[in-house]
């Protein structure tokens, strides 16, 4: 099973903007990712279309499991 863990942000336009993060720490912390979301804001790590992010506004983890399926 692979993990992606999306930090949600708000950028100037008012759009959501979407960070993926592939495969994070299964012992994550919310208080972690919302120090390391505050930190992407406060910094401009990220631009968007729609200008700079300005504020969080969610997290997940998504989880995908695949199973192959035998033809015969």
């Amino acid at each position: 099973m692979s993990a992606t863990l999306q930090m949600r942000f708000t950028n100037e336009n008012g759009g959501r903007v979407t960070v993926s993060v592939p495969d994070p720490r299964t012992d994550l912390t919310g208080t972690e990712v919302k120090t390391a979301m505050d930190n992407i804001v406060a910094k401009n790590v990220f631009t968007s279309k729609g200008g700079n992010l300005v504020a969080v506004d969610s997290a997940r983890i998504v989880s995908r499991d695949v199973t192959e399926v035998t033809l015969v």
